[in-house]
């Protein structure tokens, strides 16, 4: 038998592989911007794990997510002698990413309970191990959402016997006996209405006088379907029309006694991202629930799990463009066309910096949510109303956001991108997720208005970046041009709600979402000093997102070239540099 050692490919070597980077290490911004905000004491101790994680997310961790995505689970209803199974077989690859995820880095558990006596960390650590987990597998991240936002909802609306029972393996990380957890709310006719929710509750009282709640109807999209625990809005016979007559279940897969709950998986989504991770339709045939909180709050309890799971998704959106961005600059940096690399190439780098703005202003947005968040949850008023209309915008601009910038980033890697051996496509294909997972964009957008107006959450938040922005020590320029925008967005979403001008409702906040990340990344700017690139990148937002623009002018500003190089290339921008991109007129 000859020996035959394979040959590369003619012109695989201008073929970048970004396999084996590390996605922690090569993000100039990521780690400066732990330490700002988690202290250096905190830093020190987690800065093993995130290196860690970086360099897994790009080698083991997306090998494993790229073979669970194209390996769907597998619902099995029955054994060969026909038995009731209702088992879901997921692939070995989406098993072991489990297992890094509840078990290793503990993403669900982390703010439920202690390990060896240690404090539990602030919201922010969860978040950013989530945003680096999420740039190799992103279904897997909505099981890990849904059973922290559970958790987080049964602890604050449960009964003190139901928190006993149910926290101590929700909160777990041994993997072998751990819960995860699911909400099972969407049904075909209600959809985003979420009013005309038809599952009825019954309470039903046996021979000793003991009382029990059953569910009976169909839930049209049930992500996690085999879910361990999950939250169910329903309708108690006795209860009114409306969403005031909703409650709100804890839904159990196994019965104390071991035997499985009155529920069947009718089949599994066939879903365009994802994949990897099992959404299915819910027939509830008398299930056995146990009721949280009080009839007629249950749409207003779950409220609060959704927020959260919102959340989730912006910080899995900022996640999915980091990686898109880390996939386009590495690609322009190795690749070369007519005589240069990409990176050199001045319409590349606009392009690149097309897609490095929004994924710097979710990234700067979810980490200032999940500070005040750690504030809101110990009782500061002005925080929780910070997060009640923060949460929405990320959700509704930054999911957006992710769609686009992902597409641009398979778009640079050519049509080599377009293959599914390659990480682009499966992006782009989970990026349309966010979009509609928790309420469509119109939906989200609705409810910034409703957070600006009927629970008065816009003054606070206005209140709180104007504070930031006077106690950031910012050049006097950059802090007139940000109180200026910051006022403008804030009246202009006050004015639609007021008025009730819906169709206004997304230009208004999306104005808002590039107002308030402008303010945080300037903040952040003057805290990094001597290195201002996120001051840099604010004015750019405000230049490129909130200002007038003449399409029919093509002038390319002659102060950007500078700025642009430095910012693709991971490099520091200086103060002066910093202003020369300052709106015109603002100096």
């Amino acid at each position: 038998m000859s020996d035959i050692t394979p040959q590369p490919a003619h012109g695989a070597s201008n073929i970048p592989d970004s396999r084996g980077i590390n996605f922690f290490t090569s993000d100039p911004d990521f780690a400066g911007l732990l330490k700002l905000h988690l202290g250096d004491a905190l830093y020190r101790e987690l800065d093993s794990q995130f290196v860690e994680l970086g360099q897994r997310a790009s080698g083991e961790l997306d090998i494993w997510a790229l073979s669970a995505d194209k390996n769907p689970p597998q619902l099995r209803h029955r054994t060969r002698r026909g038995e009731a199974l209702q088992r879901i077989d997921k692939h070995p690859d989406y098993v072991a990413l489990e297992r890094v995820a509840y078990a290793e880095l503990g993403l669900a558990s982390l703010s439920h309970a202690t390990r060896d006596g240690q404090k539990t960390p602030p919201p922010l650590v969860k978040y950013a191990l989530t945003f680096l987990f999420v740039q190799a597998e992103f279904g897997l991240c909505c099981p890990v959402s849904m059973t922290d936002s559970l958790t987080r909802t049964l602890r604050k609306f449960g009964a003190p016997e139901l928190v006993a029972r149910f926290l101590p393996r929700l909160a777990s990380r041994d993997f072998d006996s751990l819960f995860q957890g699911a909400m099972f709310m969407t049904e075909q006719a209600a959809g985003s209405d979420v009013a005309r929710i038809a599952t009825r509750a019954t309470l039903e009282t046996d021979a000793q006088g003991a009382q029990t709640w059953r569910l009976y109807g169909d839930k049209w999209f049930c992500s996690n379907a085999d879910a361990d625990l999950a939250m169910v809005l329903a309708r108690p016979d006795t209860a009114p029309a409306g969403i005031n007559g909703l409650a709100l279940f804890l839904l159990p897969k196994t019965l104390p006694d071991g035997s499985r709950n009155a529920y069947r998986i009718v089949r599994l989504k066939d879903k365009l991202g994802s994949r990897s991770m099992a959404s299915g339709e819910i027939v509830l045939e008398g299930a056995t629930a146990y009721l949280i909180g009080e009839v007629g709050r249950g749409f207003h309890q779950m409220a609060d799990m959704i927020n959260m799971s919102r959340l989730s998704n912006g910080v899995r959106a900022a996640g999915l463009m980091r990686r898109a961005v880390t996939e386009a600059l590495h690609i322009a940096r190795h690749r070369e066309a007519f005589g240069r690399k990409l990176i050199d190439m001045p319409l590349m780098q606009r392009q690149l910096l097309k897609m490095m703005l929004p994924a710097e202003q979710a990234r700067s947005m979810f980490m200032q949510i999940a500070l005040l968040l750690d504030k809101a949850d110990a009782g500061d008023l002005q925080a929780a109303k910070c997060v009640r209309i923060l949460t929405p915008l990320i959700k509704f601009r930054a999911c957006r956001d992710a769609r686009r910038v992902t597409g641009d980033a398979m778009e640079v890697r050519g049509g080599t991108g377009y293959i599914e051996e390659w990480s682009d496509a499966r992006l782009v294909r989970d990026a349309h997720l966010g979009s509609i997972w928790e309420g469509t964009s119109n939906i989200v957008a609705l409810d910034i208005a409703r957070a600006a107006k009927r629970d008065g959450a816009l003054e606070p938040l206005r209140a709180y970046l104007l504070d930031r922005l006077g106690a950031a020590g910012l050049p006097a320029a950059s802090l007139a041009l940000l109180r200026a925008t910051l006022t403008r967005a804030c009246d202009a979403l006050a004015s639609v709600a007021e008025a009730g001008r819906d169709e206004w409702v997304r230009q208004a906040g999306t104005a808002l979402y590039h107002a308030s990340t402008a303010v945080l990344m300037a903040c952040e700017g003057a805290r990094l000093a001597p290195d201002y690139r996120r001051l840099a990148l604010a004015h750019l937002v405000v230049r490129h997102k909130l200002l007038p623009v003449d399409p029919l002018d093509p002038r390319s500003a002659s102060d950007e070239p500078g700025v642009i190089d430095a910012l693709v290339n991971g490099r520091g921008v200086t103060l002066e540099q910093a202003l020369q991109v300052l709106p015109e007129g603002s100096v």
